[in-house]
């Protein structure tokens, strides 16, 4: 016979009666005056917000809401690869990890993931720089990045054939740098190396309100209200990078076009568009 699948993983909330350390009614209060309905919820462990969300989603729930969870054990990013976070002490994770569900009709979807980048870069500050198409870079005084954090936008087809569908929008912020293991092949950051005492909950409250405001804008305006706030944050452009598309396989960065395509000058001095979701860039 078959083995029997294992139930999905279930999530584990927070203890009863234990104080709020999100500041879950506060927070849900603030999104609610920009999203009615939105609803927060808090979880000690889950194994991905963004999965749970999708289900809920799938299922017919289609209600705004925000999911966050102090440690993910099965967390995921851009072309499945594994979210690397470190173990969570309670009440103090390393890293926030949360995902916030919602339903959007925007004219055309193209540079969601360059959007969502743009508002969380601008609510921590200068030092954050934005690596095309969904990684949010730490910079340092030698102009170097490191990954500091990273977006998952996933959506799901119309429920009723229109033009609204379901999208999750994944975030992952590193609190602190994730220890060397297999599978992490880049530099990393961790937001303690610019503010020594933050917290998952205080940055949930800092970059959750402008992350629903940039949603709604490129709703109705699409990437065009965040294509000259991006180029300023930009961490690829007038840099050497290579790429895993076998038609430019290396080339300078341009910058994004009005959709948010990564530019590319080839060595012969051609010129391509690389859309997001079909490579991985990397500098030189």
């Amino acid at each position: 016979m078959p083995a029997t699948p294992a139930p999905p993983e279930a999530p584990v909330p927070a203890p009863a009666g234990a104080a709020d350390p999100w500041g879950r009614a506060a927070l849900q209060g603030r999104l609610a005056a920009i999203r009615p309905g939105l609803r927060v919820e808090c979880l000690r462990e889950t194994d991905s917000t963004s999965t749970r969300l999708l289900e809920r989603a799938r299922a017919g729930d289609l209600g705004p809401g925000l999911l966050v969870a102090e440690h993910q054990t099965a967390g995921r990013g851009r072309l499945g690869r594994p979210w690397f976070g470190d173990a969570a002490a309670a009440g103090d994770p390393p890293a926030l990890t949360f995902s916030l569900g919602l339903v959007l009709a925007p004219a055309d979807w193209s540079g969601l993931s360059l959007a969502v980048g743009v508002a969380l870069a601008e609510a921590l500050g200068p030092a954050v720089r934005l690596k095309w198409p969904n990684d949010l870079w730490l910079h340092g005084a030698d102009g170097r990045g490191r990954k500091l954090g990273g977006v998952l936008i996933e959506t799901l087809p119309p429920p009723d054939g229109g033009a609204a569908r379901p999208v999750v929008v994944g975030i992952g912020l590193n609190l602190d740098a994730p220890a060397a293991r297999p599978g992490l092949d880049q530099p990393v950051a961790g937001w303690r190396e610019v503010e020594p005492g933050a917290h998952a909950p205080a940055l949930l409250a800092r970059v959750a309100p402008p992350l629903l405001d940039a949603l709604a804008a490129f709703e109705a305006q699409g990437f065009a209200a965040f294509a000259a706030r991006y180029a300023a944050r930009d961490a690829l452009r007038g840099l050497a990078v290579r790429s895993s598309d076998p038609v430019a396989p290396e080339g300078e960065a341009l910058g994004v076009d009005a959709r948010g395509a990564l530019r590319l000058r080839l060595p012969d001095g051609g010129e391509r568009l690389i859309v997001s979701g079909e490579v991985s860039v990397r500098p030189c």
